[in-house]
């Protein structure tokens, strides 16, 4: 009996360090500081009393208007996630709304902390995401009106509006802060400006193409 229990226990143990972990930051990086009166607070945000705290908290409205698709992308995201509705900090879920003219292209880019499900609305969409090296390998499909899609965390996806009408698509993500980025306008539309001479060598042009594609208007979209 006594060495049964001490099994038990020592699994019990390594279960636990197992479990014990930081949590997911909800910010791209955090800074360690000594003097405290100049930080800031992290992994979500402070909370108000809940005894202030009113239904309005918990409540967003933007999601009822199409987003405006007037840029060369053909596309808008309006979002609902904790800086929309405060009452989502610490509850690791938000939305966004997805407008897509003809043809419109919501592009690669990648969520570095939420895993995303998609839902169209109206419309026929062609997505898809790319898994990491070494395979690197497409996942795509054709989704109609009630189609659902998931896009896991991290990994580089895509929405193209393959109809001739507009379409619309809502989508949940695993995070109050999913964070988002474009593939493109980070790369070639960083601030500063990533160098030529890595950038020509990474995607195998020219320098002339460099300088063209990093004076293009890169969308915030």
């Amino acid at each position: 009996m006594g060495s049964a229990i001490l099994v038990a226990f020592t699994v019990l143990a390594f279960a636990s360090f197992a479990l014990a972990s930081d949590p997911s930051p909800l910010q791209d990086f955090c800074v360690a500081i000594k003097d405290t009166k100049d930080g800031v607070f992290v992994n979500g945000k402070f909370c108000k009393d809940a005894k202030l705290a009113t239904a309005n908290d918990f409540f967003f409205s933007g999601l009822r208007k199409p987003g405006n698709t007037s840029n060369q992308l053909g596309s808008m995201v309006t979002p609902a996630n904790v800086d929309q509705i405060p009452g989502l900090n610490t509850l690791g879920i938000s939305l966004v709304r997805i407008d897509y003219a003809p043809y419109g292209l919501n592009p690669p880019h990648t969520h570095p902390r939420a895993t995303e499900a998609l839902v169209v609305l109206e419309g026929t969409l062609s997505v898809g995401f790319v898994t990491s090296n070494p395979d690197n390998r497409l996942f795509t499909k054709v989704l109609y009106q009630g189609d659902v899609f998931v896009f896991p965390e991290g990994l580089i996806h895509f929405q193209f509006n393959i109809g001739k009408t507009k379409a619309v698509a809502f989508a949940g993500l695993s995070s109050q802060n999913p964070g988002v980025i474009p593939i493109a306008k980070s790369v070639f539309g960083s601030n500063p400006p990533i160098s030529d001479d890595v950038l020509a060598k990474a995607f195998q042009i020219d320098k002339k193409t460099v300088d063209y594609l990093q004076a293009q208007f890169w969308t915030s979209n």
